[in-house]
């Protein structure tokens, strides 16, 4: 938890075991995530476990797993690099909103 006391999405203020099941494996988390979000990311994590075995025909789970993870960096690091063009393009779009606003007031002063 933040140390702001502040909860993040997805966050309660209580420890506790979650059952999930991911790839035909039962695990029981422990964390301070709300229940309903472990389980959300357990069924992600399962689904993109399932989608590379079928692509890959691949038996070996932990093969799977790592090829798995790969593939969900991938997404977050696609997303990552998404975001950050988009502060940048907004950040260039701010700055020349605000020499527009500061030469209206020199111009009006």
């Amino acid at each position: 938890m933040p140390q702001n006391g502040n909860i993040r999405p997805g966050e309660s203020t209580v420890s506790k075991r979650v059952k999930v099941e991911i790839y035909d494996q039962t695990y029981h988390i422990g964390s301070e995530l709300d229940e309903a979000y472990v389980e959300q990311l357990a069924a992600y994590v399962d689904t993109k476990m399932r989608a590379v075995a079928e692509a890959t025909q691949t038996v070996d789970s932990l093969r799977v797993a790592v090829l798995a993870a790969l593939a969900i960096a991938d997404e977050l690091q696609t997303l990552r690099q998404t975001h950050g063009e988009l502060d940048g393009a907004l950040r260039e779009r701010a700055e020349r909103c605000l020499k527009l606003v500061e030469r209206a007031l020199k111009q009006s002063a």
